[in-house]
């Protein structure tokens, strides 16, 4: 049973008037706040939208900053890159022979940090440089050489060249050869 809050007189909860003083129980308690009106459909969808809007911005920004750029195709830019670190590698080759009378290294790291540098910028775009010596002659000096930039993705190009500079490729699942077409 409830009571009313002027008489303090028990009565049912269903009723409007205080059967005992006439009080009207629907009426507001004076000095409390009275219940705030709902707010309308158009206002509800107005802060979700500004909170999408905000959550938006704020992963638009994280990924603008984050996300590294991409610019053009990067099959063509990781094989551009092979070709410029086997021509960087043969430079090397070629400086090495000259200062060593025209005679190239049994191993590639004799060559030194060129070489090094030329290995690393290929693998950083998944090729894999393989130097191979030629034949020594008599005199046990090598002449010459042949270099291999083989691609670590199907479908990307593998390179040749060799001692006479001329770069060579294929996009067969083989390595490249004196035989195949210059790039």
């Amino acid at each position: 049973m409830y009571t009313c809050r002027e008489c303090e007189n028990e009565i049912n909860q269903a009723t409007e008037m205080c059967p005992h003083c006439g009080l009207d129980l629907t009426a507001p308690i004076p000095g409390e706040a009275a219940p705030g009106a709902k707010p309308s459909t158009r206002k509800i969808l107005l802060r979700w939208g500004i909170l999408l809007g905000v959550l938006l911005g704020v992963l638009w920004s994280f990924l603008w900053f984050v996300v590294p750029e991409r610019q053009g195709d990067p099959t063509a830019l990781s094989e551009a890159r092979a070709a410029e670190s086997l021509r960087e590698a043969r430079t090397a080759l070629v400086d090495f022979a000259s200062a060593q009378g025209g005679v190239y290294p049994q191993q590639f790291e004799a060559v030194g940090e060129r070489v090094r540098l030329a290995a690393q910028l290929a693998q950083s775009v998944n090729y894999r440089i393989q130097y191979t010596p030629g034949p020594p002659e008599a005199d046990g000096a090598i002449r010459t050489f042949a270099l291999q930039a083989r691609a670590g993705n199907y479908g990307f190009r593998n390179f040749y060249m060799d001692n006479t500079g001329i770069l060579r490729a294929t996009r067969e699942g083989r390595a490249a050869a004196s035989q195949d077409p210059a790039y």
